[in-house]
């Protein structure tokens, strides 16, 4: 088994480990969404005319559509589909209708769920940790070739990862370094329960870790998953993936001072 995975598996199970992963995840912030006053005026007003495409347009304009549809997405990207779909607008106005202005403000104003804010929080914690190397911006990594941390966003270090790595994979990177002239790459997780969505977090790191390129590929993985027992992902990093760089977060500037 990989050395920093069964040291992972090990300061879950013997050692301060939820305590010590605070410093990485703080309480995710579940803070109430804002909603623009006067678009919401909007929102009232088109409801209370029943003008439905009205309705789906100002809708459109917060931050979270209240009701899950696989065609709000179209309809954000391609605004003028409201008018070419009115079977479709009526459809969601009718949902939108079955329930109170009321219940759909509450519904617009949830919070970001929190395996989006994951990412955010670990890339944080990168920028504010003492790692032993220099951080550098993206720019200032892009033009350098000397040993560094990137502080960049997740597609920034993925655009990175496409040009010089012939990284392939749709979504970003939450961490990428140069050490002793060797690039890392890495993906991060929480993963707070087993099954359902946790599994697809779990796969997307996996991905990244298995994928061929030039590069030493971490999967950063920190939660459940390394409890002992019988579910998928224990068994996975286990048995599966065991000689992969799989670790927790905590153990990875020990990982970055063996390369």
């Amino acid at each position: 088994m990989n050395f920093f995975l069964k040291e992972s598996i090990e300061y879950a199970q013997q050692r301060t480990y939820l305590d010590d992963l605070y410093s990485v995840y703080p309480t995710i912030n579940n803070n109430i969404r804002d909603i623009d006053k006067k678009l919401w005026g909007k929102v009232e007003e088109s409801y209370n005319n029943k003008d439905n495409a009205e309705l789906i347009r100002n809708m459109l304009k917060l931050k979270l559509f209240p009701i899950k549809s696989s065609y709000v997405a179209f309809l954000r990207k391609d605004k003028d589909a409201i008018r070419r779909n009115p079977k479709t607008v009526n459809r969601l106005a009718a949902e939108l209708r079955s329930m109170s202005l009321d219940d759909i403000y509450k519904k617009c104003c949830q919070p970001k769920e929190a395996n989006r804010q994951i990412g955010p929080m670990f890339r944080s914690w990168v920028a504010r940790t003492e790692w032993g190397f220099p951080k550098m911006n993206y720019n200032a990594f892009c033009s350098s070739d000397n040993d560094a941390i990137c502080i960049g966003t997740d597609q920034e270090m993925k655009e990175f990862a496409e040009k010089n790595l012939h990284y392939v994979h749709d979504k970003g990177l939450d961490f990428l370094a140069r050490i002793s002239g060797r690039y890392v790459i890495g993906e991060a997780k929480f993963i707070t329960d087993n099954g359902g969505h946790q599994i697809t977090q779990f796969n997307d790191a996996i991905a990244t870790v298995e994928s061929r390129i030039n590069a030493v590929r971490v999967a950063i993985l920190d939660g459940v998953l390394y409890i002992k027992s019988n579910n998928k992902m224990y068994k996975g990093i286990t048995e599966v993936y065991s000689e992969d760089n799989i670790m927790s977060a905590l153990l990875l500037r020990d990982f970055l001072y063996t390369l």
